[in-house]
C-alpha cells in the first residue's frame, strides 16, 4: 500500500445528456455540433458560472458538473431547461436540442480534476430516467431544496426499477411546473391539464 490519502468531499453533481443525440448526428452532423456549441457558449456555460459550478468533463453528448451547493445545482438545471424551451420554440420538433438532467448530492472522490464514486454514478442513473427536457433528483437533493426554491415538486407516481437505478432503489416521480417560457418565479401551481411539453420532470429516490 502506498499510503496515499484519497481526496474526498461532499458535492452536488449535475449530469447532463442530449436526448436523441445519435439520431440528431445521423441526420445533420455539422448542424447538430454547431447547435450544441451555441447552446454551451450562449446558455450552458454562463449559467454554470453564474451558479458557481465547475465543469468536470464533457463528452460528445454529455456534461458532468460539480457544485458546492445543491440549491445552485438544481436552480442551474431548471434555468437551463426553461431557457431551452424558449430556444426551441421556433425549431422543428425533430431538430430540437433537448437535455436530460440528473442531480444528486453525495460523497465524491477527486483525482486529477475528475470526480468518481457513488455520488457521481447515481447522478448519471437519474439523468437516464429523465424525459427530454426533464430533471431527476435524488432524495438527498430533494431534502435540501424543497423549501428553498420557488418551484414545487409534484408526485408523479412510483418507479421501482432497481436495474436502472442501482443503489438508488425505489423512486417516486415528480414534476416541476411553470406558467410560461419566461414566467418568474416558478409558481407551485397544480393543473392536471398543464401541457406535457411545458413540464420539467423530476424523480426523488426514497433510499
Amino acid at each position: 500500500m502506498s499510503g496515499e490519502r484519497v481526496e474526498r468531499r461532499l458535492a452536488a453533481i449535475l449530469a447532463v445528456d442530449v436526448a436523441g443525440y445519435s439520431r440528431l448526428m445521423g441526420e445533420d452532423e455539422e448542424g447538430t455540433l454547431a447547435a450544441l456549441r451555441a447552446v454551451r457558449r450562449e446558455l450552458g456555460d454562463p449559467k454554470i458560472t453564474e451558479h458557481r459550478g465547475r465543469i468536470v468533463k464533457t463528452t460528445g453528448d454529455g456534461l458532468l458538473v460539480e457544485f458546492a451547493s445543491v440549491v445552485d445545482a438544481v436552480r442551474c438545471a431548471v434555468e437551463v431547461q426553461r431557457e431551452m424551451v424558449a430556444r426551441n420554440a421556433a425549431v422543428p420538433a425533430a431538430r430540437r436540442i433537448e437535455f436530460r438532467m440528473g442531480v444528486n448530492v453525495g460523497d465524491i472522490i477527486i483525482e486529477d480534476g475528475d470526480i468518481f464514486g457513488d455520488g457521481v454514478n447515481i447522478a448519471a442513473r437519474l439523468e437516464a430516467l429523465a424525459e427530454p427536457g426533464g430533471i431527476c433528483i435524488s432524495a438527498a437533493a430533494h431534502e435540501q431544496v424543497r423549501d428553498k426554491l420557488d418551484f414545487s415538486f409534484e408526485d408523479m407516481g412510483d418507479n421501482r426499477s432497481r436495474t436502472s437505478l442501482g443503489r438508488c432503489g425505489r423512486t417516486a416521480l415528480w414534476s416541476v411546473r411553470r406558467l410560461s417560457q419566461s414566467a418568474l418565479p416558478l409558481l407551485p401551481q397544480r393543473n392536471p391539464r398543464f401541457p406535457k411539453s411545458r413540464r420539467l420532470r423530476c424523480c426523488r429516490s426514497r433510499t
